[in-house]
């Protein structure tokens, strides 16, 4: 993802959204990960108290490196964010509004996104704002969009072998593909606009023109050729004539 979007840009506001299971916890804690392994110090305003500090310390997050805001209210989690913001001192803000209700976070003034944009600006740190829909709208220099594409469940595995019998009909979930597009950045990469996160331990392949990458380390994944994007010769004639 760092090779298609740039990284996460500091001094920038970055959001990320998407419905439920469809990878912002997985980015947060990848970006989390390695922020903390480069020694920066961390803060993390968790707006409906559902950070996992077990899971975190299992993909490999450094938690002395980072500060845990729990938060009872959106107004508590915006403050505390705008009071980091003008402390300093953090490598990485991330504002977790993921698992609030919809319909709350969009109640949130515009002015409170151009006040923390203003807060980070010519900074060295990464203010990543997660949610289920984009609300920061022109505030934010990078807008990545999740959504789940499939998921892998052992039943599948199973049923290929018809002669057998199994006592449950429970199968475990193996993994999901997960696809992110970039809505919007500041910074022009020569790549593709659409990630792929794979999770499964198969890779399924499709005939599509996306840029994929693994969250997990993957070495199949390794020599995997990168499509460019069309050229700006080519953009301006489609939008001449679409058809």
């Amino acid at each position: 993802m760092d090779e298609s979007t740039g990284g996460l840009p500091r001094g920038s506001l970055t959001e990320i959204y998407g419905p439920v299971s469809s990878g912002k916890t997985s980015i947060l804690l990848s970006t989390l990960a390695g922020r903390t392994r480069n020694a920066e110090a961390c803060a993390l305003v968790d707006a409906q108290d559902a950070f996992d500090p077990n899971v975190a310390q299992t993909a490999g997050v450094h938690l002395e490196q980072v500060l845990w805001v729990r938060c009872r209210s959106l107004d508590q989690a915006l403050r505390s964010t705008d009071l980091l913001l003008h402390g300093g001192g953090f490598g990485l803000i991330a504002l977790d509004l993921a698992d609030a209700p919809a319909r709350v976070v969009r109640q949130i003034p515009s002015n409170v996104w151009f006040r923390l944009r203003r807060a980070v600006e010519s900074t060295p740190t990464i203010l990543l704002v997660l949610s289920q829909e984009s609300n920061a709208k022109t505030c934010a220099s990078l807008v990545l969009r999740l959504q789940k594409e499939t998921a892998a469940w052992s039943l599948h595995s199973r049923n290929n072998n018809a002669g057998r019998i199994f006592h449950t009909p429970s199968c475990l979930l193996e993994g999901w593909t997960s696809e992110a597009e970039i809505v919007r950045t500041r910074i022009q990469r020569a790549t593709a606009h659409y990630i792929d996160i794979d999770r499964s331990p198969v890779s399924r392949r499709d005939a599509r023109k996306i840029v994929r990458f693994a969250v997990c380390a993957d070495p199949r994944h390794e020599n995997e050729p990168t499509l460019p994007v069309p050229s700006l010769a080519r953009k301006k004639e489609r939008k001449q004539n679409p058809g």
